[in-house]
């Protein structure tokens, strides 16, 4: 299992086996890797130097989307390539992906008109082989402002409907990495890379640090894949030989509100007044809004909003939604990602191509750079069909990940999980727990549901002043899902500090304090634990925001 409590049986078996791969980089596409190697046969160990997940694959507009916006600059083969693959990640994680009506008004001298409109969301559906039932709509002036009445009406010609898929990217990557495990692989975070081991001028595996204890050690492996996202580069540069290919880094943050504030009904995707496309996208009671897309050179491992960045997302807000009237002080949280992107010299930006490559080093160092969330699938199925050419001699399975349904996603098809939903919802109140909490807990973990409620019965009796939910989810976090720190709790296991930071505030202390409990920590570490929510509590709610409501 994922288990933070097994975690140093975990690594001393890392330690002293000779495996076929080891993947460094817990993001999605590390993930992706792993899972698509162990399930050919290849023996395969996964190491990241953060939380699993705690990079970009946290960090995105949370859309498992074919990217209708990349028609704009012909990239066709990204489109019809991811298009496709959102019905799998889909299909193979119901709990965690979730269809997502998306209205794209236009207005006079907007960047889209009602041809363009039109002919782009046709396109799209034939190159991503949408489903009869979510082609494309085309709307009239009134049949938009029904839909969503808080859209600009000046100047609106119309709208186009179609359906993106909304998920949970670190939710998405973790259950990626549990069934990984429950293949087979060995799978640590707070493991970072110190040097490359070498035989005869190859790559042959890695000494790595457990950066949360500064124990050192050796993993052999025939093959090794450098799938570290923003960290691409530095990781290759440990390696003997260089490419001359390099990343070129960009930001992007997004914007939480109330839905008391922004009551908004409709997913929208709508141009600012710069002609860049955002989305505002409803989700349980909040709003979230991005992106932005600028360059970037800072902190890869803590990115932060801007106060420029946000007052940039508030006034296309106000262009596009003007009798809202957001404000500075309505914004509850932000997030910023970092995407890695293949370098092009002369273009900004948005025009830099989400295209993947796979550069291979004379040292046999593989490294996968670019791509996006959607076709993280697809990307290591490319990866692991190299990786299987350097064993000649040996026959490996063919790639069994298309159909494959993830850790919790085990489910015939969608009735079957509306139904499931269903009856866990009324199933938690057996527990204590609200109907409206079953659900939560129901679609957030899937068929591991009942790991979740059983934690319900068996925490009754604990002493600490948490809510039963939490201890619930705690517990199952630490020892299904390596949850070490009460940032890898809220951040990438819940996404409460961005959903639902008021809880995460009141609550801080308290978790931090049991979590420091159930793992054995000593009260230095609980207060280094708590000093690292709270940074990340003042990163998601700007450095004027308080700690403690």
């Amino acid at each position: 299992m994922l288990s933070a409590i097994t975690r140093p049986k975990v690594k001393q078996f890392m330690g002293n086996y000779q495996f076929d791969l080891l993947v460094i980089g817990g993001g999605i596409t590390g993930a992706g890797i792993a899972l698509d190697a162990v399930t050919r046969g290849l023996s395969v160990a996964l190491v990241d130097m953060q939380d699993f997940a705690a990079g970009t694959s946290s960090r995105s507009t949370k859309l498992v989307h074919g990217g209708l916006r990349y028609l704009k600059q012909m990239e066709l083969k990204i489109v019809a390539e991811t298009g496709r693959e959102r019905e799998t990640v889909y299909r193979n994680a119901l709990h965690v992906t979730t269809p997502q009506r998306m209205l794209l008004p236009f207005h006079k001298g907007g960047t889209f008109g009602k041809l363009t409109t039109s002919a782009g969301l046709l396109v799209y559906d034939k190159l991503a082989g949408v489903k009869k039932d979510e082609r494309r709509e085309m709307l009239t002036a009134e049949q938009a402002l029904e839909m969503e009445p808080l859209i600009r009406e000046d100047g609106l010609l119309g709208g186009g409907h179609y359906v993106e898929y909304r998920t949970d990217d670190a939710r998405l990557t973790i259950e990626v990495l549990k069934k990984a495990s429950q293949k087979g692989a060995l799978c640590l975070n707070y493991m970072k890379v110190q040097r490359f081991l070498y035989h005869k001028g190859k790559v042959m595996g890695a000494e790595i640090v457990d950066t949360l204890t500064g124990e050192s050690m050796d993993v052999h492996a025939s093959v090794v894949v450098n799938a570290t996202g923003p960290w691409v580069d530095e990781v290759r540069a440990k390696d003997e030989v260089s490419n001359r290919k390099r990343l070129k880094l960009s930001k992007g943050i997004h914007i939480v509100l109330d839905q008391s504030i922004f009551p908004l009904r409709q997913a929208v995707y709508f141009d600012s007044p710069d002609e860049r496309m955002i989305f505002a996208i409803p989700r349980g009671n909040k709003v979230y809004v991005g992106t932005t897309d600028t360059f970037f050179d800072g902190d890869r491992a803590n990115p932060s909003a801007t106060e420029e960045e946000i007052n940039y997302l508030l006034e296309a807000l106000l262009y596009m939604f003007p009798s809202v009237g957001v404000k500075r002080e309505d914004v509850e949280s932000t997030w910023a990602g970092v995407r890695p992107l293949i370098y092009e010299d002369g273009k900004d930006a948005t025009e830099i191509s989400r295209k993947d490559e796979i550069w291979e080093a004379s040292t046999g160092l593989l490294t996968i750079a670019g791509g996006k969330l959607t076709g993280y699938r697809k990307m290591a199925e490319t990866v692991v069909d190299q990786v299987v050419k350097r064993f000649p001699n040996t026959s490996f399975g063919p790639c069994v990940t298309e159909y494959l349904p993830l850790s919790g996603g085990e489910f015939d098809n969608e009735e079957h999980y509306q139904s499931f939903i269903e009856s866990k919802s009324n199933e938690a109140q057996l527990y204590g727990l609200t109907k409206e909490e079953g659900r939560q807990l129901a679609s957030l973990y899937g068929t591991n549901v009942d790991v979740v409620f059983n934690y319900v019965t068996a925490t009754k009796n604990d002493p600490h002043q948490l809510p039963a939910r939490w201890k619930a989810e705690i517990l199952y976090a630490i020892h299904y899902e390596m949850a070490m720190t009460p940032a890898d709790f809220f951040v990438r296991r819940t996404g409460d500090l961005y959903f639902n930071i008021r809880q995460v505030k009141q609550y801080r202390e308290e978790v931090a304090s049991y979590m420091a409990e159930l793992l054995t920590y000593e009260a230095e570490v609980y207060e280094k634990l708590l000093t690292d929510l709270d940074e990340r509590i003042i990163e998601a709610v700007g450095k004027g925001g308080e700690i403690v409501e």
